[in-house]
């Protein structure tokens, strides 16, 4: 095999209750295939090292950073991106507190709510606030989309 030749990996996964199969490098990153192969933009890279949270996306209801995980590893998994969570509790909390300003961050934020929702039913304001640290929006307070994740808690 010359330099030139990449071998290709083939990868099964659901993705927004869609089964998919797609062929990929064994260095692709999972972000990457999503927007590039996929179309499903939502997840945005900001950083690629997994400090923002723009491209947070859900594996086995589990938020994940997907700059940070190769796209060979999410064969047989259930991935959900933000395409996948439309007119969710948490989006339209996000909507009723305006908890947004660029837009840019909001889509990691929504997905990782819903992971918090997952993993923590019932959080508690110290685990939501823990929970919010793992992304970053450099437009806003953080007072509106803590209290758009508050909501979505206190509807339960």
């Amino acid at each position: 095999m010359s330099s030139r030749d990449t071998a290709m990996y083939s990868v099964e996964f659901e993705i927004n209750g869609e089964k998919r199969t797609i062929r990929v490098r064994a260095a692709d990153v999972l972000l990457y295939t999503l927007r590039d192969k996929l179309g499903l933009t939502g997840s945005k890279s900001g950083c690629d090292n997994g400090d923002c949270g723009a491209c947070t996306i859900l594996v086995n209801r589990q938020p994940i950073k997907s700059c940070l995980m190769l796209t060979v590893e999410a064969n047989g998994k259930q991935i959900t991106t933000i395409e996948g969570l439309m007119n969710s509790p948490v989006q339209n909390a996000f909507v009723q507190n305006q908890a947004f300003q660029c837009g840019y961050c909001t889509p990691g934020f929504i997905v990782n709510c819903e992971g918090l929702r997952n993993v923590h039913p019932h959080a508690d304001e110290e685990t939501i606030r823990v929970w919010l640290e793992s992304n970053i929006c450099r437009c806003t307070s953080y007072e509106e989309i803590h209290h758009a994740v508050k909501d979505v808690f206190s509807a339960k």
